[in-house]
């Protein structure tokens, strides 16, 4: 009998594993695809786009991890509450085990990342462009720097693991009990305090940035889909009345020195600045005209309306996301036990539509398309790596019991009057004076705080995620920050025009050669 239950464990857990299998491989396609179409063309470097892709895809590996931990915890039971046959006690520890080592290797090849090889790889190539030295000189100078990132990794690390979670329950302890004490809390959290810490302190990183980035692109991008852009026909002739200004200009600069006088400082700085805009505005007239004749334009206006129903989907995707989490910020507000516990709450006690959705459902440099030095791309990805690290605890602040116990209920026992309870339910009835009186009964109920430890399994995310309440506090309050940088986005978005059709395509710094190959991927 326990070989039969061990083999159904192992086939739960192959379950798990090929659906975070499959994930993978999208990943990895997704990463490779997204690296490629920001990646300059002329400045492409082999090294800096492995590392890219690598480092995206270790964030969005991590994060696919969540739904698989969820997915595990929540097959281990049934919909009335009880364990299934094969989950047992064991097998439930093996379960949390071989999530717990997933999460210690992704989160260590993260901080791997962040502190050592994207560094590295970073100022290897910023020290490339600043000089013609040899390559053993830019190694020494990139290693310099990186042993900058490696310091703060250690000291990170070395607070997390010396913080006691648990304070000494001897008053009058001595200073050796006292660092006995930190010692035996390092070895028995086996580094998790540490990696925790670190993991944590990269997440508030990353936590700006979405309050930066992410939440003004969730307005910003559905109310553009459903906007659209300008005509290229109307821009072309405006660009080209530009040109005609322009030209104008540099002739009356040049007209004052033609009796041979040099030109005042001002006005050659001016006829300088003259000349770098008309270069400007005819490389936008070449892409103008391009995105004029391009099918790829009738295709897009063809598609107009389609573009519409997405940006409203989005937009309404975008407000359930917003609304959720200002219901569970409100709840923690309301019920938590205050900033010393990080505003942690154990269960729900707003209606928050994502949290009833989910159970239901459960299945700095300019970065341009094509354009993107290997330096900024690097950037970029270690930037997305933050955000999606932070989307684990986001995803926590919309669906706060579903991230904890996923759809697991548990057994409870009620005391009913015979009148009440179902036909065909067990019970035991018992009789007063001949006639029926309370019976006993066991009803699911789903997973919360007051769940028995023994009847609801914890996911290993939400344990990785509240190590430390002072994290939980400051996601708290990014929270806030999100709610508002969001709204802002939303009526800035509103009041805004259309955008160009060849927005962030063609700028002044970029030289001439940018040309050769116009993206048609506009619209």
């Amino acid at each position: 009998m326990p070989e039969v239950k061990m083999a159904a464990a192992s086939s739960e857990l192959l379950t798990g594993w090929c659906l975070f299998g499959l994930s993978l491989l999208a990943i990895l396609a997704f990463s490779w695809v997204y690296v490629r179409k920001y990646q300059s063309r002329r400045e492409s470097e082999v090294i800096s786009t492995i590392t890219a892709i690598f480092a995206l895809a270790i964030a969005l590996i991590t994060s696919a991890l969540l739904p698989v931990d969820i997915f595990l915890v929540s097959y281990m039971k049934n919909q009335n509450g009880t364990f299934k046959e094969w989950a047992d006690t064991n097998v439930t520890r093996q379960i949390e085990d071989t999530v717990l080592y997933g999460y210690y290797t992704l989160y260590s090849i993260i901080l791997f990342s962040v502190f050592l090889w994207i560094p590295f790889v970073y100022f290897y190539y910023e020290e490339k462009d600043e000089d013609d030295t040899s390559t053993c000189s830019h190694v020494q100078t990139a290693l310099k720097y990186t042993l900058g990132f490696l310091v703060v990794c250690a000291v990170l690390l070395l607070i997390g693991a010396f913080i006691p979670l648990d304070v000494p329950q001897k008053r009058n302890s001595t200073e050796w009990e006292k660092v006995k004490y930190l010692f035996e809390e390092l070895g028995s959290s086996h580094g998790l305090a540490a990696l925790s810490f670190s993991i944590s302190s990269l997440t508030l990183i990353g936590m700006l940035a979405a309050v930066t980035y992410t939440a003004y692109g969730m307005s910003a991008l559905p109310l553009n889909l459903i906007k659209g852009t300008r005509s290229p026909t109307y821009e072309r002739l405006e660009n080209t009345e530009d040109i005609e200004d322009v030209e104008q200009h540099i002739l009356r600069i040049k007209s004052k020195c033609k009796d041979g006088r040099p030109l005042p400082t001002r006005d050659r700085r001016n006829l300088q600045q003259l000349e770098e805009r008309l270069r400007t505005l005819r490389r936008r007239e070449r892409h103008l005209e391009f995105i004029e004749r391009s099918c790829w334009t009738k295709f897009c206006g063809a598609m107009r309306p389609l573009k519409i129903i997405w940006g409203v989907f989005f937009i309404l995707v975008a407000l359930l996301f917003t609304i959720s989490l200002f219901l569970s910020n409100l709840d923690k507000a309301l019920h938590s036990a205050g900033i010393n516990s990080g505003f942690i709450i154990l269960g729900t006690n707003l209606t928050n539509p994502l949290n009833m959705l989910l159970p239901v459902l459960q299945t700095l440099y300019k970065i341009r398309r094509g354009k993107t030095r290997p330096q900024a791309l690097l950037f970029l990805c270690m930037i997305l790596l933050l955000i999606v690290l932070h989307t684990s605890y986001m995803i926590y602040s919309l669906a706060p019991q579903y991230v904890m116990y996923g759809s697991q209920k548990y057994l409870v026992q009620e005391t009913l009057f015979e009148a009440w309870c179902l036909a065909g339910a067990k019970h035991n009835m018992t009789l007063v004076d001949g006639q029926p009186g309370n019976v006993t009964t066991y009803v699911p109920k789903v997973c919360d705080a007051d769940a028995p430890e023994d009847q609801c399994t914890v996911t290993r995310t939400y344990l990785f995620l509240h190590k430390f309440w002072f994290f939980s506090a400051a996601y708290y309050f990014g929270n806030w920050a999100f709610i508002a940088v969001f709204l802002i986005g939303l009526i800035v978005s509103c009041c805004k025009g259309k955008k160009s059709v060849i927005e962030g395509e063609v700028d002044e710094d970029d030289s001439d050669i940018s040309d050769d190959e116009p993206c048609v991927y506009y619209g």
